[in-house]
Formats: C-alpha cells, sequence, structure tokens
C-alpha cells in the first residue's frame, strides 16, 4: 500500500472532486469492526479533510435511519444514521446520499462515518483525527498541510 502522500488542503478543488482511495481504511466502535474497505472513496473540497465513503457491502454495523436531512450543494441531500455495535449506538454519526447529483452519482448508497463518534478510524495504519468543529465530517491524517475548516470562525469560508 502507498504511503500518504503531502497534500495541502488550500490546494483540493471547488466544486470537490471525487476519486479512488488506494489505501485500506477501517472504522472500529465497540471494540468491533464496523466498517472495512479497500474500495472507498474520498471528497476532496478546498479546506476540508477528505472525506471517505465505504461501499454498502463494506459496512458491518447496523445502521439505523434518523430524522433529518441536510443538503450539499456539490452532492445532493444526504442522510443520516445511528450506528449500532454490539451494545453501543453512535447517535447520528453516519451519513449516506441515495440519489447524489449526477457529478456524484458513484457515491450513491456509500457511507461515511464521523471520527468523532467512532472509537477510532484509520487511513492505512494510521488514526485519523476529527475535522475540527462539529459539522465537517473529514478525516484528518499526517501528511494534510494547510488550514482546515470547521474550528470556530472559519465556517464560512
Amino acid at each position: 500500500m502507498p504511503p500518504l502522500a503531502t497534500e495541502n488542503v488550500q490546494d483540493y478543488p471547488r466544486p470537490p472532486a471525487l476519486e479512488p482511495v488506494p489505501h485500506q481504511l477501517r472504522v472500529m466502535l465497540n471494540g468491533e469492526i464496523v466498517a472495512e474497505t479497500t474500495r472507498a472513496l474520498r471528497i476532496l473540497e478546498t479546506h476540508h479533510a477528505p472525506t471517505y465513503y465505504f461501499p454498502p457491502e463494506d459496512v458491518r454495523a447496523v445502521l439505523i435511519p434518523v430524522q433529518g436531512t441536510t443538503l450539499c450543494e456539490w452532492k445532493g441531500r444526504a442522510a443520516y444514521f445511528d450506528v449500532q455495535a454490539g451494545s453501543k449506538t453512535a447517535r447520528r454519526s453516519a451519513w449516506s446520499y441515495s440519489s447524489p447529483d449526477a457529478r456524484f452519482h458513484a457515491l450513491a448508497s456509500h457511507v461515511s462515518f464521523y471520527a468523532s463518534a467512532m472509537d477510532a478510524c484509520f487511513v492505512g495504519e494510521e488514526r485519523v483525527l476529527p475535522q475540527p468543529g462539529n459539522f465537517y465530517g473529514g478525516w484528518v491524517t499526517a501528511n494534510l498541510q494547510g488550514r482546515i475548516k470547521g474550528a470556530p470562525g472559519t465556517e464560512q469560508w
């Protein structure tokens, strides 16, 4: 598996890019692997940490639909899920686009997880940090440079 290349989040495009991930991804909750894949996709958007999406067949957790949606100007309407692993439930901790806009059609039904709500998330062997703030779902890895959006005062730029 190739090492994570240095990337500057300020160089990511707007509108965002969608690309395959050449690394294994893993999400842990309650001591269980709730999702694991080598077939992920990621979204790269200016000033954001990459957001990773798992094919639905690589998600092992029980996903419980919850009320409420959000609208992304690029991808369309997202639905949210509680993630259940054994006796533990992480509330509103995953999302998916069942019918994304045409440019992001490959994301259909793929699932993304908030790293802040999981016990651990990994890109390759690197444990990620959650993107700052409580709205965006990017995964921060050590190879990222530049200012990442999400902390107080950065939401509107």
